[in-house]
């Protein structure tokens, strides 16, 4: 028997993951819950005979063995454990909780059911980023020793409750920066991290209470590595965005980069001395790819993954960035 899925909000995303994971031929579509009906028809079609439903707890009731997540920020955590209580595995977008607290209770929760966890951290997926992995596992580039990570994106959220610190947990930090910790923390095996010295700034100023921040810079270890971190929101970056990932070892070093300001195409390069190799170009169909994964784990078990702990590390570094 393939395990049946409940999708919970099947926005854009949700539904793009929803897809990606029924195209595995792992895992069905066994529900569907979103409060807007456009969202939910366009989910049904997909998946004519899933059963819609009103509220995660009548999904909870349905015949499904796992719950795949893809509504606002705050909602995360409490959603996630109370499905892992009723049983069922959970895929949950990023951020897993506003704070590393809310991020640990999701993964106790899983482990106490012994239920899988997955978050979509979807960057860790593209094929540029996994030979710069290799890379780095194998020691062909030496002892890391600094990582720069840049995400900025020319737009902003188009949802209110993005700039609601209380439903969002943060900014551009929480939204994109969130991708770059993990990035740094998911290549070197998640070492050790240390204090992080940061500076969130709205419109170039200070934040003010109950703003959000457009804007930011940090600095930490991880391990022995000197990371540097920037993102923002709306920045006069003249295109869409600017992304890269970038290590340096002692015996070389390797970036990822977006192309010509693509969300979607990336480049990886290796560097030695003034030489540059190429190691990976698009296209590469990425974006669901960590939905899909998790589908075919799903349907190989559906018991707890130790592997889930390492969520609260990338949780834990950017609450040294807030300051709490």
């Amino acid at each position: 028997m393939k395990p049946r899925l409940g999708f919970l909000g099947t926005g854009w995303i949700g539904r793009h993951r929803m897809e990606a994971m029924l195209a595995t031929g792992a895992v069905e579509a066994g529900a569907i819950c979103d409060p807007e009906p456009a969202c939910a028809d366009e989910a049904a079609a997909l998946a004519p005979g899933a059963v819609r439903v009103d509220t995660l707890e009548q999904m909870l009731e349905q015949d499904v063995d796992g719950v795949v997540i893809a509504t606002p920020s705050a909602l995360h955590a409490e959603q996630a454990i109370a499905a892992l209580k009723a049983g069922k595995a959970v895929f949950c977008q990023k951020p897993l909780g506003r704070s590393a607290v809310e991020a640990q209770a999701v993964i106790d929760a899983a482990r106490d059911a012994d239920r899988l966890l997955g978050v979509d951290l979807s960057y860790r997926h593209t094929q540029a980023m996994r030979q710069i992995a290799d890379l780095v596992r194998s020691g062909e580039l030496g002892d890391v020793f600094a990582i720069d990570l840049t995400f900025h994106n020319a737009y902003g959220p188009d949802k209110p409750w993005f700039y609601d610190p209380d439903q969002s947990g943060g900014g551009c930090v929480v939204d994109l920066g969130v991708h770059l910790v993990d990035l740094a923390l998911w290549v070197l095996d998640f070492p050790q991290t240390g204090a992080v010295d940061a500076r969130l700034t709205c419109e170039g100023r200070p934040l003010n209470a109950g703003q959000v921040e457009d804007y930011a810079t940090a600095q930490f270890r991880a391990g022995d590595a000197e990371v540097r971190l920037a993102c923002s929101w709306r920045l006069n970056a003249g295109r869409d965005a600017v992304i890269e990932a970038a290590f340096y070892g002692t015996r070389g070093g390797a970036a990822l980069r977006n192309v010509g300001g693509s969300f979607y195409d990336f480049t990886a390069e290796r560097f030695q001395g003034t030489a540059t190799t190429s190691l990976a170009e698009p296209p590469d169909e990425w974006g669901a790819r960590s939905a899909a994964a998790w589908a075919e784990q799903c349907a190989a078990s559906l018991r707890f993954d130790a592997a889930a702990q390492n969520y609260v590390r990338s949780a834990e570094v950017l609450d040294r960035i807030y300051g709490r």
